[in-house]
């Protein structure tokens, strides 16, 4: 059992779990929460590792399958249904901080930037999936915990989002 953690370290989470998470219960009281729908913004990891990945220092894979009827198609922007840039960016984020959740670190997780981020592509309502990856570069525990990270996500194969050096903390309620 991982440090912190309740349940042992997979390898992959279904949607059933990544709730768990959302509600307090896979890494434990007072650590690492993904948001509950409408904000969780993908359906399943399919992949997590701490090795691999660019540098060879962890990875996590995740899809969200698009639908016609998800919530931001309806208001963004009416009569030109797209996807938020701001929501594939937190979706990168958010797996960031599972990731650090992931590895039994202690603490609730706040994005803290992005370096760059460059859009080539768009999520609308025609597409079929979206699929996140992250290469962990660095990660730092010491007072608080710290994941540095690079993030892409692909629309339908191509790539829609890259970012580079996402920042997500960990931290106790006490900090």
């Amino acid at each position: 059992m991982v440090r912190g953690c309740f349940l042992s370290q997979q390898s992959s989470y279904s949607y059933e779990e990544l709730l768990s998470c959302g509600r307090g219960e896979l890494f434990g009281p007072g650590n690492a929460q993904l948001p509950l729908p409408p904000m969780l913004m993908f359906d399943r990891i399919t992949h997590i590792s701490s090795t691999g990945g660019q540098y060879d220092k962890g990875i996590v894979e995740a899809v969200l399958d698009v639908k016609k009827n998800l919530w931001f198609f309806d208001c963004h922007f009416q009569g030109d249904p797209v996807m938020p840039g701001c929501l594939g960016l937190d979706a990168l984020w958010q797996l960031v901080g599972f990731y650090l959740g992931w590895t039994g670190a202690p603490g609730r997780g706040r994005a803290l930037g992005v370096g760059q981020v460059k859009f080539t592509d768009q999520v609308t309502p025609d597409k079929s999936v979206v699929e996140y990856r992250v290469d962990i570069k660095r990660m730092l525990s010491r007072k608080i915990t710290l994941g540095i990270a690079d993030g892409t996500m692909k629309v339908d194969g191509n790539v829609a989002y890259e970012a580079s050096d996402l920042r997500v903390t960990l931290f106790s309620a006490e900090e």
